[in-house]
């Protein structure tokens, strides 16, 4: 905790910036103004930070069981990441509350004192300014550290946190890494948030992958490769989920996914990023048709999708000559057959 005179000096700050206009110039003086006037929070409040009941943790967990779920493998590569230099991983839901964790028993007791566990409420609302609950707010990925916290009680803390959207765009949970050490640098925050962000972007997709578990997810033309930018296409070649990433890039709402809407549509509005969902399809294509030796029928078969719709297919790529015509496979077809 502060000293009496630290704790005046950050309390003191933090009213100066909100009667400031720094608000309108700096993310954090808008969060420590939402901290104070829109949620009435003292930042020299000295009570720690509440906690769900053990029923009401059970209940949340269950209303994100599949994304906690899949989850699992991406917190403990995280945690392998960032375990060792006192750092603990915290996955929470919409509503700032931790679920799930990873961390050192060596360092249980002081993240269970500094609140850093499951069921200890860590909205913005609750606790002001943090990691988990403004990154929550903003809806990107953030680092609060130290002193920015609202709280005068929290400014010991570092967290770096970034958001995971669900399936169908909607904001799920928030992937966190919260740490109590006073030396972390400033080059190694930024790289814990480069690791969280790659981890959130590695649930996101799947989750995403588990949501469409009988759709091709292909990734979407944008120009940034390592967005999360996925669609999920049927048999039909028609998009039938997106994820938020994808919806942003591709400019798809609610309405759009709620028609049918072929994929090659998207390649036309989005042929300035040089055609990846095009390629895409035609990996996919050339894949089946050489695992069947050039055999359309079993092609088709093997993409779940009609001859007739392969050929359409293979003339819009103008993969025709890839495959034999009917006429010639035919024959071929009936002495494997052994008629």
């Amino acid at each position: 905790m502060q000293t009496n005179g630290a704790q005046r000096f950050h309390t003191e700050r933090v009213h100066a910036a909100i009667a400031s206009d720094a608000a309108a110039k700096s993310a954090l003086v808008a969060s420590w103004r939402r901290s104070a006037t829109l949620h009435h929070l003292d930042p020299a409040e000295r009570k720690g930070p509440s906690r769900l009941t053990e029923a009401e943790l059970n209940e949340a967990k269950r209303r994100i069981e599949p994304l906690l779920r899949v989850a699992q493998a991406s917190l403990d590569r995280l945690y392998l990441a960032v375990g060792g230099v006192g750092c603990c991983v915290l996955l929470a839901d919409r509503d700032g509350v931790p679920l799930d964790r990873r961390g050192a028993v060596s360092d249980d007791t002081t993240f269970r004192d500094w609140g850093l566990w499951t069921g200890t409420v860590w909205s913005e609302q609750a606790e002001g300014t943090n990691g988990i609950g403004t990154c929550l707010v903003e809806q990107r990925t953030l680092t609060i550290h130290a002193d920015q916290h609202f709280y005068d009680r929290n400014t010991l803390l570092s967290c770096t946190t970034a958001p995971i959207f669900d399936h169908e765009g909607h904001l799920a949970a928030a992937l966190d890494v919260s740490s109590c050490r006073a030396d972390l640098t400033e080059g190694f925050v930024n790289l814990i948030s480069m690791a969280v962000s790659d981890a959130a972007r590695r649930i996101e997709a799947d989750h995403f992958r588990m949501a469409f578990p009988d759709a091709r997810i292909l990734l979407a033309p944008t120009q940034d490769k390592g967005s999360g930018a996925l669609l999920a296409v049927d048999g039909d070649d028609i998009v039938i989920g997106a994820t938020r990433a994808a919806r942003l890039a591709l400019g798809l709402t609610a309405d759009n996914l709620a028609r049918p809407l072929p994929a090659a549509d998207l390649l036309g509005r989005q042929a300035m990023y040089g055609g990846e969902l095009r390629d895409a399809e035609r990996a996919v294509l050339q894949r089946a048709l050489a695992r069947t030796d050039g055999n359309t029928a079993a092609a088709a078969r093997l993409l779940g999708i009609s001859r007739a719709t392969l050929y359409r297919k293979l003339n819009r790529l103008e993969m025709g000559r890839m495959a034999p015509s009917a006429a010639a496979s035919r024959p071929r077809r009936e002495a494997s057959d052994g008629h």
